[in-house]
């Protein structure tokens, strides 16, 4: 595999990044907060998601202060359709060190970085490139892909032995005169241009160098390939309405979907009859039931395969759970979308 290739593509990416990049917020900065903020809501999320959450998130904590001081009920809500919510949880803990370690500031050096909550070689990449020019590689699932085509190299790309070979053999070609634009390029020409599926090699500004587009391979690179076996559990879920609004739930403090409200759901599916049963452990005396339509919801390691049930009761909330109003659950609750598809039956029926 020749490496060398990599010299020759700093002066076509940039031209073409010129020419042909979208016009994104956290392009119009170097202001290193608000790019790190936009590379941990770019993980696993299409850009057209993030865009009004990247707004709304720096209209509400416009600094690292603002997110290290953030309620968990602020941070949620301002996560919630997002996913991966280990991810805000991260980002405000690393701008805990930031304040705690750095004065506030978020830091240039690689290596200082890297020492921050929820911070990877990627990442430290990208804030030190883009916000602050240095000359350090920044390489996710796109570069990945345009590296392995360029050099027609048939390693394991989720083998992070690949990655790092991969970084260290792209440090040598980032211009220092322009590095934050030249890891944007690289970025956007896999976002655009070498995509995992159809490349546009016709319009490719590194096709004259492309050992994948010389030998045919384009269908073929990357190679990706992993475990995909994922764990799956049955729940049934209770959508409880009484004129107080809907019953929630807190999840616990860590673990999957940590701190975040839920609705009430139990483990395996259950009958009319065994649901009554839970219905009545809980303290909850039901008016009325009926059975929603089934739901799955797929996370990473696991799937949910979820049946559920409308009650109508007239009683408080028993504790630990909480009543919540329409203007709540817009405003104040974060309630995973997980439960998305239930929610959407939720406040329909007068009480």
């Amino acid at each position: 595999m020749n490496t060398e290739i990599l010299s020759l593509i700093a002066e076509p990416l940039l031209s073409w990044y010129e020419a042909n990049k979208r016009d994104l917020p956290w392009r119009r900065t170097t202001d290193p907060y608000a790019i790190w903020v936009s590379e941990i809501m770019l993980q696993q999320t299409r850009v057209e998601a993030v865009l009004s959450y990247y707004e709304r998130f720096l209209a509400t904590l416009p600094t690292v202060s603002d997110l290290a001081q953030a309620s968990d009920e602020v941070l949620h809500k301002l996560w919630q359709g997002l996913g991966y919510y280990s991810r805000v949880r991260n980002l405000q803990k690393g701008a805990k060190e930031v304040c705690e370690r750095f004065g506030g500031m978020v830091p240039s050096d690689e290596k200082d970085l890297l020492s921050l909550c929820g911070i990877g070689s990627y990442t430290a990449g990208a804030i030190a490139s883009i916000a602050f020019g240095k000359a350090v590689p920044a390489v996710d699932g796109n570069v990945l892909r345009v590296l392995a085509r360029v050099l027609a190299d048939d390693r394991n790309v989720l083998d992070q032995k690949t990655k790092e070979s991969m970084e260290i053999a792209l440090k040598p070609a980032i211009p220092p005169s322009d590095a934050g634009n030249f890891t944007q390029s690289l970025i956007e020409l896999g976002a655009l241009v070498c995509t995992p599926q159809s490349p546009k090699c016709d319009t490719c500004p590194l096709a004259f160098c492309c050992e994948a587009k010389k030998q045919g391979l384009c269908a073929i690179l990357p190679i990706r390939f992993k475990n995909n076996t994922k764990k799956e559990e049955n729940k049934t879920v209770f959508l409880i309405e009484s004129k107080d609004g809907i019953l929630l739930h807190r999840r616990p403090s860590s673990g999957l979907l940590a701190g975040l409200w839920e609705l009430p759901n139990v483990e395996n599916h259950l009958s009319e009859a065994q649901a009554k049963e839970v219905l009545s452990e809980m303290g909850i005396k039901v008016q009325s039931i009926s059975a929603l339509p089934a739901a799955k919801h797929i996370f990473t390691h696991k799937i949910w395969n979820m049946t559920a049930f409308k009650v109508i009761t007239k009683d408080s909330a028993p504790t630990p759970y909480v009543y919540a109003s329409k203007e709540a659950v817009d405003t104040k609750y974060a309630i995973p979308s997980a439960f998305a598809a239930f929610m959407k039956e939720a406040f329909h029926e007068t009480l």
